[in-house]
């Protein structure tokens, strides 16, 4: 999972940012080892069909919509020619559909439609990158719908997969999703994905800045996952609990509204 590819991110983009040069040498990583990358919908349908997987799949994700995923990223996917998955925040692009408050410089729709047309997956990843799982129904299924809605219209297309803002969701926030048409979601958790997590749970690795040459290929194996990402599994821990107890008093407020 990647998010910035630039020399010079915002600080608020940095530490889950690449530098140009970083991401080059990370893709001829993935080609000397000979894996086989392919998109977030291929990889959900030969799961969901029974269908083979290439040999040692993998997936490159970009969550956000970053303008130098277009300027960057795009010509080294297309020198190895790799397929990847785009998961974009619709309020976040530069257009007519802008909301404002993007953390980075972002794409553009004419961008969008040039990574669409080189063979990059267009996801969706809500409208204004809310927390999903901290909002009511009816503004859940807005961001859902909203951000489905200008994907679509825009580029020609629904899109099929979804990547949840802040790499987290709940079970409702799940089924908002998948009765809104998207046939899978990604989640983060730092491990590999499995079949077994199903559809709309399929977890991630994180790429950042501090990721070094040796510490890649490690993820890209699938070499001690736990102990290079023990402190953001501690944090999710503890933030989960936060959550929990934030929802459960916005349930007590509303039942004595």
């Amino acid at each position: 999972m990647y998010h910035a590819v630039s020399a010079e991110p915002s600080e608020a983009t940095r530490t889950l940012s690449v530098t140009p040069r970083a991401f080059a040498e990370q893709m001829a990583a993935v080609a000397d080892l000979g894996l086989t990358p392919l998109d977030t919908a291929q990889l959900a349908a030969c799961w969901r069909t029974g269908r083979p997987l290439p040999a040692r799949p993998v997936l490159i994700t970009f969550d956000d919509g970053y303008e130098g995923v277009h300027r960057h990223a795009l010509p080294v996917l297309a020198q190895h020619g790799f397929p990847a998955t785009v998961f974009v925040s619709t309020g976040w692009l530069r257009g007519p559909y802008g909301t404002g408050g993007a953390p980075d410089t972002m794409l553009d729709w004419d961008q969008v439609r040039e990574l669409s047309a080189a063979g990059v997956e267009i996801g969706g990843h809500s409208h204004t990158h809310p927390q999903l799982d901290q909002l009511p129904d009816e503004a859940l299924r807005r961001e859902l719908i909203l951000c489905k809605e200008i994907v679509s219209d825009l580029l020609g297309a629904a899109p099929a997969s979804f990547a949840y803002p802040y790499g987290y969701s709940s079970r409702r926030v799940r089924e908002a999703v998948r009765e809104t048409g998207y046939a899978q979601a990604l989640a983060v958790g730092n491990t590999l994905a499995r079949r077994r997590q199903g559809p709309y749970a399929l977890r991630r690795v994180t790429v950042r800045r501090g990721t070094g040459a040796e510490e890649f290929l490690r993820l890209l194996e699938g070499r001690a996952l736990t102990r290079t990402f023990a402190r953001d599994r501690a944090l999710t821990k503890g933030y989960a609990m936060v959550r929990r107890a934030r929802q459960v008093r916005r349930k007590a407020i509303r039942s004595r509204v």
